[in-house]
């Protein structure tokens, strides 16, 4: 089962229906985007690609980046996209863990690229220039356990892992959307405002499936106004959205920039949302979220909070502080050194199911110390309720041991961001003598507060037990974060320490 058969039936089924647009402008219909994906994957072939071979992609956000990573498959090869945002040397790692035969570029990252890495290096656009008019007429047979994507993970914690995810992984990953998350129909359209090399370019394959449209906006990124206005015009939007970034949809819509009008559903996801930014982004945008929990190794298929889960910003549903329940394809436990624990008690997080990758590419040893008996260790804390829902807690690592006592930065967060003068906040752990750890707050406060720090001291004290608090707070101008709007503990720690 090869992806790229999406797209060939959905160049045979909707031939002239618009499928790929920059901006609110058209650059393909499916018959179009299907033909020079079909030509690219020729020039691929002619280039030495065989069935199986990793083919990197290290560019921005742009249509041509479907058409791209829909030839890999078409030619039968592995795609292994790349954070756009990387330093050279980095994508160059990447390249050559993957053992990528060429690399698809944009001018922007091609001669960049092209100094650092000993194979081709194809502008992608140039490429479809000077490429052979010829075309593969149908994609290259393929498995549903052959590996279609090699998904390397953002490595702030050390050396990137490339989770190895198959046609069936994908498959599956693909039906749970249409099943748990939206139904997909053909008039509507996927903007892809957060990097394609993630989690929004997952979801172009159910898109693909439905012969729906792709937008990539002009910016090639995330502009709130800018989102807001191409959901206007084009109707039936729907985009993957980072917390960050609804969070800034949210202002511009109280800047003046837009009602919402046009916006299907807004999917997020990748980072802990606060229950006071969502209940705000409820209110201004209204019932228009759904969240998912997933991870590269299980890609956006953990848990979902469907829009009904979120109820309505009058009445917000009790589950609104929940990741939602398991996906429909996957089964989610919650264990303690191995064991199940019974429900409301916090545990790692484990999943099993057809979306579960294979193993980490070239690295056996962390790919056993992941994947027990069929279940991924995700290494995320949370606990599941009597009805099924599952509460995200933190990452294992991230957890705080003072005193003896286990500390979950994500509830002192919590509480912190109530305060009307705090508009970020990060809980650390940092080592003490005493008691083994202490609890940093670092926090990004709207202009000068004076005794903020003993209002922030009577808020916690009056919500979490008192040796939760933290023991020192650190403010700083903004938080360090990644370019999918996760904030870097590490680099905090070190900046703090």
């Amino acid at each position: 089962m090869n992806l790229a058969n999406w797209l060939h039936r959905s160049a045979l089924t909707r031939p002239d229906h618009t499928a790929l647009l920059h901006g609110n402008r058209q650059v393909e219909t499916y018959q179009g985007f299907a033909a020079r994906a079909a030509r690219l994957a020729r020039l691929l072939e002619d280039r030495g690609v065989a069935p199986g071979d990793r083919v990197a992609i290290w560019m921005g956000n742009h249509p041509d980046y479907l058409i791209g990573l829909f030839a890999v498959w078409w030619a039968g090869g592995i795609a292994v996209p790349v954070n756009a945002k990387l330093h050279p040397h980095e994508a160059a790692w990447i390249v050559q863990h993957s053992e990528s035969h060429i690399v698809l570029s944009d001018a922007d990252h091609s001669t960049l690229l092209a100094a650092v890495v000993s194979v081709e290096v194809l502008d992608i656009r140039q490429a479809a220039i000077a490429g052979s008019s010829q075309a593969r007429p149908s994609p290259q047979p393929r498995g549903q356990d052959d590996l279609a994507w090699i998904f390397y993970t953002s490595g702030t914690t050390g050396t990137p892992k490339g989770a190895m995810l198959s046609h069936g992984n994908l498959v599956a990953m693909s039906l749970a959307y249409l099943a748990d998350v939206d139904d997909v129909q053909h008039d509507d359209c996927m903007i892809y405002a957060a990097p394609l090399s993630h989690g929004a370019g997952l979801y172009s394959l159910v898109h693909v499936l439905r012969g729906a449209r792709h937008c990539v906006p002009l910016s090639g990124g995330f502009d709130g106004a800018e989102v807001l206005e191409l959901a206007c015009s084009l109707d039936r939007a729907s985009l993957f959205a980072a917390p960050t970034m609804v969070h800034r949809m949210t202002e511009a819509v109280l800047q003046g920039a837009g009602d919402g009008q046009g916006l299907k559903t807004v999917i997020y996801g990748g980072g802990p949302m606060y229950q006071a930014d969502l209940a705000k982004a409820m209110q201004v945008l209204g019932p228009r979220f759904t969240q998912i929990y997933g991870q590269g190794e299980t890609p956006m298929t953990i848990t979902v909070l469907t829009t009904s889960d979120h109820g309505s910003f009058n009445e917000p549903g009790p589950q609104i502080a929940t990741v939602g329940r398991p996906h429909s394809v996957v089964d989610v436990r919650v264990t303690l050194d191995g064991e199940l624990v019974p429900p409301g008690t916090p545990g790692e997080i484990e999943v099993r199911g057809p979306t579960v990758m294979q193993g980490y590419w070239n690295d056996d040893v962390a790919g056993a110390g992941s994947l027990r008996n069929g279940w991924l260790l995700t290494g995320d804390i949370g606990e599941m309720n009597a009805a099924g829902y599952l509460t995200l807690t933190d990452r294992s690592k991230d957890v705080i041991i003072s005193g003896g006592s286990n500390i979950y930065p994500r509830e002192v967060e919590e509480v912190l961001l109530t305060h009307p003068d705090i508009r970020e906040a990060s809980v650390i752990g940092l080592p003490d003598p005493e008691w083994g750890e202490i609890v940093v707050a670092i926090i990004v406060a709207e202009g000068e507060v004076p005794n903020l720090e003993k209002e922030l001291d009577r808020l916690c004290c009056d919500s979490i037990a008192r040796f939760k608090r933290p023991k020192r707070y650190v403010r700083l101008p903004d938080l360090p974060k990644n370019n999918y709007g996760k904030i870097l503990k590490t680099e905090l720690r070190r900046m703090v320490s």
